[in-house]
């Protein structure tokens, strides 16, 4: 470690090292760095985004910042914090469940320390290994996602904490708030004078749908309107904040939620929808029901964005808020996953209880990621575009900007690094790294530019795209990874497939998917396997 750290001292301090910052004095030197990230929040749940959410703690930042139109996460969870914290693609880096990175896959914590940055974490972690092993000075993690009322998995500092009981008042939404305003309160005691890195990783609003009751009863009958009603509500919006001015993706009443099993109809109740049919095929026991489930939706986010208010308090009490870039944004699309695990479901409990385990399903996921095509896991539109908001008083003058090119986790990395001053080391422990493949989001903070880049590439259990310019190609698993054709500039609800009419640049996409498949196989340390997307280890 000492190794690393020593090379990166002498790499800052022979570069000079912020080049790229130089044409720009205005910018601050080494600001502080908050990334909040929600945990399967569709892309128009909050309210700057068309949502009817009340996100007021979010919208004041949209409001005073920046909000990307276009920006992308990797479809799942554990894949874009991945990206998020090593700057490459997960499929560089073996962001599988239980394989490890490279050597020379270091987290930005440690990237950072060298130019004095104390860094801390609260929240899912769902990356290989111990987080102060990652760089990381403080850290409170969880890895219970089947419980919010009563975890049994998470750790401060990486040593384990005791089970939390059902009567402690314990909500992991609000725990992870505190953690992080604690590590906060700490570092202006005993660390003033250096920048800090803060990583808030929320679970929610990822199933069980486990809310507050006080928040719930805010929502009670919110959504009674029903998913196809709501979701023209929230186009009628975007439309008018400039977010998006293209027609909805039509709902699919024929997707079958993965992981579904027949049986749950017993354990869940009548209530449950298989389906996203129209609103009115229901019958009102099925109505009732599902708007409850995204009234508890909606509570989580609700709770959320109050949590966020807290830490943005804390970081105004710190004298810190000027030169402070917050980034918010989610790591996939809504899910409408339908299962029950973890300590079961009690039919008679209250929905949204320590007692109950309920999944929002493929309708209201529809709504939520409203007003494109797919979910979570799916690399269509709908399972990778997040919202992502950025606000910095100190640069950002534009307040309530959008930011209309495209954008990828990926680039979050070359970001921070460029603005701590930071070139990132061609070597690390031995080994050559990679060139980072993301593009520096610099730039877009005081205009409305594209950034030059060959593609952005996506694939996650069988689902594939590569996206050149406005040209988007795309397949899924489960239809037989046939490859599709978009154009993104007029189309991006993916509703006109061009494949058969632009053979030609099928073959090319296509081709330029399979040599990054291969390439990326070869920097984790695989080697291709004839004929397709699985890998071998060496």
């Amino acid at each position: 470690m000492s190794g690393i750290r020593t090379l990166l001292v002498v790499l800052v301090l022979a570069g000079a090292i912020r080049s790229a910052l130089a044409a720009d004095a205005a910018l601050p030197a080494r600001p502080n760095i908050v990334l909040i990230l929600a945990d399967d929040l569709g892309f128009s749940d909050i309210g700057c985004y068309g949502g009817e959410i009340a996100t007021p703690n979010l919208d004041r930042l949209a409001d005073d910042g920046l909000r990307f139109t276009q920006m992308y996460n990797t479809a799942r969870c554990w894949p874009t914090r991945a990206a998020l914290m090593t700057g490459y693609y997960p499929q560089q880096v073996n962001r599988d469940p239980g394989k490890q990175r490279p050597a020379w896959a270091v987290l930005l914590p440690e990237l950072l320390k060298p130019a004095g940055y104390r860094s801390y974490h609260s929240g899912k972690w769902h990356i290989d290994g111990k987080v102060l092993d990652g760089g990381f000075d403080r850290s409170y993690s969880f890895a219970d996602w089947d419980r919010y009322f009563t975890p049994r998995k998470h750790w401060l500092d990486d040593e384990l904490l005791p089970p939390v009981d059902r009567d402690a008042g314990y909500y992991a939404t609000t725990a992870m708030a505190q953690y992080a305003i604690d590590f906060l309160r700490e570092h202006a005691e005993t660390h003033k004078d250096r920048p800090f890195f803060l990583y808030l990783a929320f679970i929610a609003p990822h199933f069980p749908l486990h809310a507050l009751p006080e928040d719930i009863a805010k929502y009670r009958d919110r959504y009674l309107a029903g998913w196809d009603k709501l979701r023209q509500e929230r186009l009628d919006r975007m439309r008018a904040r400039g977010i998006y001015d293209g027609p909805l993706s039509p709902r699919d009443p024929a997707f079958t939620p993965r992981y579904w099993k027949d049986d749950l109809l017993e354990k869940v109740g009548p209530g449950e929808a298989k389906h996203a049919v129209a609103w009115e095929e229901l019958t009102s026991a099925q109505q009732r029901f599902q708007a409850t489930k995204m009234a508890i939706h909606a509570a989580m986010v609700d709770r959320m964005d109050q949590e966020i208010g807290r830490v943005l308090k804390q970081i105004r009490r710190m004298g810190a808020w000027d030169n402070t870039l917050i980034v918010f944004l989610s790591d996939n699309g809504a899910d409408a996953t339908l299962m029950v695990r973890g300590d079961g479901h009690d039919p008679s409990a209250d929905p949204g209880s320590a007692a109950s385990f309920l999944c929002l399903g493929p309708g209201f996921a529809t709504l939520s990621n409203a007003p494109f095509r797919r979910h979570k896991i799916w690399v269509h539109e709908g399972g990778i575009s997040t919202p992502c908001i950025m606000h910095w008083p100190a640069v950002i003058r534009s307040g309530g900007a959008l930011r209309h090119g495209p954008a990828h986790v990926i680039d979050f990395v070359p970001t921070v690094l460029q603005l701590a001053g930071v070139t990132p080391p061609e070597r690390i422990r031995g080994q050559q790294r990679p060139i980072l493949p993301g593009r520096s989001l610099v730039p877009l903070l005081r205009e409305d530019v594209s950034l030059q880049r060959d593609c952005l590439w996506w694939h996650h259990e069988g689902n594939r795209a590569i996206r050149v310019g406005d040209f988007k190609l795309v397949s899924e698993k489960e239809r037989g990874g046939v490859w599709e054709l978009y154009d993104l500039a007029t189309d991006r609800i993916e509703s006109k497939d061009l494949a058969a009419q632009y053979p030609d640049k099928v073959k090319a996409m296509a081709e330029r998917w399979q040599q990054l498949e291969d390439q990326f196989a070869h920097d984790r340390g695989a080697e291709p396997v004839p004929g397709g997307n699985r890998v071998r280890q060496r």
